[in-house]
């Protein structure tokens, strides 16, 4: 079980690299700023679900790779797994829909005032999501490292 609690997280922290540093910035060098939005846009819901997925199924199997832990490391984890599983939830059904409602308010990234309303709103949630998904990457491969030090 805990070689599965591993690959999850291997999962997780590769899924969500590879999302932000290499595909969200190929796509936005590759086409104008509005239709690389929408590109992104389309596949942000599949990708905060797989946030979710991973997160949550890396917490259940963290309980069956070590159910008798006590250790320091062990509570860590267990916060940091918790921390990931609301955050993903947070992101799914309350961040990720106010941005999408906020964006359709944008004509246009290209064209629409910086400082017009709707784009600071979304300038805003946008930053908060950003952060958000950094916090997942670094919490998955917090996890990994200290999955090396957790007593059976």
């Amino acid at each position: 079980m805990e070689s599965l609690y591993v690959i999850v997280l291997s999962l997780w922290v590769g899924g969500t690299s590879l999302f932000t540093f290499i595909l969200t910035p190929v796509i936005f060098r590759s086409y104008p700023r509005d239709t690389a939005g929408e590109v992104v846009g389309k596949l942000f819901p599949s990708y905060f679900l797989f946030t979710l997925a991973v997160s949550a199924a890396a917490l259940v199997l963290f309980f069956f790779s070590f159910p008798y832990g006590g250790s320091v490391i062990y509570r860590v984890s267990l916060l940091l797994l918790s921390l990931a599983v609301i955050a993903a939830l947070y992101v799914n059904f309350r961040l990720h829909p106010e941005a999408r409602k906020v964006k359709r308010e944008v004509h246009s990234f290209e064209g629409d005032s910086p400082d017009s309303l709707a784009r600071t709103r979304f300038r805003r949630l946008h930053a908060q999501s950003a952060v958000l998904n950094l916090f997942m990457i670094a919490d998955g491969l917090v996890l990994l490292v200290m999955n090396v030090g957790i007593k059976k």
